[in-house]
């Protein structure tokens, strides 16, 4: 990008509210997807009970979904130089009776 359209860039403002600010806890990610959208469903799995819920769903473009992982991948290098090496025990031991699309990713 050339200096001239760099200089007339307007910055954009990001607002994050105060329902939105404490965030939702999620221990699950179901992913799907089509030609033209990834869809996450961020779940909350609670231990002893039979039932999980969808918190967040969230539908991207293909081309966001690779710039999504590869920035969390970033951000995953980032944090294990900082903290070490994050332990994970694969997939978890639940079945499932996900009622949304076949996940395939």
């Amino acid at each position: 990008m050339d200096q001239q359209k760099q200089g007339k860039q307007q910055k954009l403002e990001i607002e994050l509210t105060k329902e939105e600010a404490p965030g939702t806890y999620s221990n699950l990610v179901m992913i799907t997807h089509s030609p033209s959208e990834f869809v996450f469903d961020f779940i909350a799995v609670m231990p002893g009970l039979p039932k999980a819920k969808v918190m967040k769903r969230l539908v991207l473009t293909p081309d966001h979904a690779k710039r999504l992982a590869g920035a969390l991948n970033d951000n995953i290098n980032r944090y294990e130089k900082q903290h070490g090496t994050i332990k994970t025990s694969g997939r978890p031991d639940v079945p499932f009776n996900y009622r949304g699309p076949l996940p395939e990713a």
